[in-house]
């Protein structure tokens, strides 16, 4: 048996690895001060994400900068209160924006990327462009994938993903929607993926990329395991319970420039 001890590392030192509230310490019974301040001004914080306006004009102006084709469009949500209240509405497309979708489509494509709020217009503000800059680099490279379509959506929910992509005829639609916030993270990007897309799809049928933070999964990650989970969903025309993500086997390659066609 070892005579060697076990060397004991501060609970303290978890700070060091992880955003999360860990030994804050106490106050008699109570939290110290400073904790009891921070969770205040975290709830805060992610109490105004939920209500934080969607700047859809800059994030026009910067989708058009990559040089991609964009349509504008909105759920049946008329209002945040709407929204919040009601999630189903956050489910289906306006039908007058469902009518500009469709006489925008001029071919059916293999992949459509669609921007919604969600929970989370701050996320969507600080995370979605750059994510999709690095993704049509990825996507670009060997057997490229084509988007024809970039869609941004007000109001949107999860689901909604699956009818915009029906109305396009895409084989795969990929979500970046603003996640619900939390007291460590306000502004996290979720991106879903669903093969065959059209309304009526479950969860179980569509893959998540989660945590897209800056404490979080970084750009250039997320980008890399979009892409994989795209080509591989098209490869195999299955996303969900049925297509685990097997990204980690391969290093993230350096993702070069990329000039749209």
């Amino acid at each position: 048996m070892s005579d060697r001890s076990v060397p004991v590392r501060p609970t303290i030192d978890l700070r060091s690895f992880t955003p999360a509230r860990v030994a804050l310490g106490r106050s008699g019974a109570s939290l110290p001060t400073k904790a009891l301040l921070d969770f205040t001004l975290d709830h805060a914080r992610a109490r105004d994400a939920v209500h934080a306006a969607f700047d859809t004009p800059r994030l026009l102006a910067d989708l058009d900068a990559l040089g991609v084709a964009v349509t504008e469009v909105r759920s049946r949500a008329v209002d945040r209160s709407d929204y919040l209240r009601r999630p189903d509405l956050g489910r289906q497309l306006d039908p007058a924006s469902a009518q500009l979708l469709a006489r925008s489509v001029l071919a059916p494509s293999q992949l459509a990327v669609v921007i919604g709020d969600g929970l989370s217009a701050a996320a969507v503000h600080a995370h979605a462009i750059a994510v999709v800059k690095r993704l049509l680099q990825s996507l670009a490279e060997g057997d490229a994938v084509a988007v024809r379509h970039v869609v941004v959506v007000s109001g949107a929910r999860v689901a909604l993903g699956d009818e915009i992509g029906a109305i396009l005829g895409a084989r795969m639609v990929v979500m970046l929607i603003g996640e619900r916030p939390g007291l460590s993270a306000p502004d996290s990007l979720g991106a879903y993926l669903t093969f065959a897309p059209r309304p009526g799809r479950t969860d179980a049928e569509r893959n998540c990329v989660s945590n897209i933070h800056h404490a979080g999964l970084s750009h250039d990650e997320a980008a890399f395991k979009i892409a994989w989970l795209v080509r591989e969903g098209l490869a195999r025309e299955v996303t969900g319970v049925a297509l685990k993500d097997e990204s980690a086997d391969r290093a993230p390659r350096q993702i070069g420039t990329f000039s749209p066609g």
